[in-house]
Order: structure tokens, then sequence, then C-alpha cells
């Protein structure tokens, strides 16, 4: 079974072994990515993962979409390679839903791309009851669109 918390100063370097086994971005970028988190105590980013034996074997990173009402958005989200299909990535949004909701926000936004090689993250988001919301044709680069998934939390 996993646990599911706030990221923690010490789980980065088992953080940098997650993103080395998946294509989600560089673990060099991850440091720079979450020093604000880390560091200032009003950061109202949020980064969590599941771990397993003291171990992450996920992270996620979702922060509020600027100038809205409690709106926040899940920039990334990604489980080991090793741990994939077994509802890791399920608990993750399930945790980070509930955590928002009792916050008082209202709406979460997840984007991902149109290539065929992100199918399975998009039905990943509709198991999950999430709105297809919009299609930003040739986002990312040519031929691949920014796809925009939605859902109400209250």
């Amino acid at each position: 079974m996993y646990e599911i918390r706030n990221v923690e100063a010490t789980d980065i370097e088992g953080l940098k072994a997650v993103l080395d086994s998946i294509n989600l971005f560089p673990s060099s970028m991850l440091e720079d990515m979450i020093f604000d988190y880390l560091n200032n105590p009003g950061s109202e980013d949020i980064w969590f993962t599941a771990v397993q034996n003291g171990v992450p074997v996920s992270i996620a990173y979702c922060a509020p979409e600027r100038l809205t009402e409690g709106t926040y958005n899940l920039y990334a989200i990604g489980v080991k390679e090793a741990a994939q299909n077994g509802g890791v990535g399920g608990q993750m949004m399930a945790y980070i839903e509930q955590l928002l909701r009792q916050k008082g926000h209202r709406v979460l936004i997840v984007e991902t791309s149109g290539t065929a090689a992100y199918l399975p993250a998009r039905s990943f988001y509709e198991k999950l009851k999430y709105t297809k919301e919009a299609v930003i044709r040739d986002f990312w680069s040519e031929g691949d669109d920014k796809v925009v998934f939605w859902k109400k939390l209250n």
C-alpha cells in the first residue's frame, strides 16, 4: 500500500529516480522547480508523492491558476515505471481532489498532449470523470495539440 503525502526535501533524490524512469520532465529541472515550495512557507503550490517503504514512487505538482478564484492546475503527475498500472495514479488524483475540496477550491484543470503517445493519459482522465474542455491545436509543437480537461470539485 502507498502513503500519499506532501513532498519533503528529503524526497528529492527519490523523486529524481521517479522522473528518470518516465518521460515527464528532466530530473535535472526538479530542484529549481520545487525550490519555492520547499523554501517559502506562503507558497500555494502543492507537490505530493506516493511512497512505499519510505521511497517515492510518484510525483505530482499542482498550483493555483493566476487571476482565478479557486481554480488549480495539475501541471505534472507521473508514476515510476515499475509501479505503473497499479492504481497509484488514481489514488494520487483522489488525494489532490480531496485536498483541494477541503481548502474550498472549485475547479481542477489538467492539460496533456493530443498525440497518440498520450492516449493512455487522456483515457485516464476521462475514466476519472474529467471533461475534455478544449483542444488548442499545434500548442506544444507543430501537430501536437494541448488537450485541456476540467473537473468541478464542489
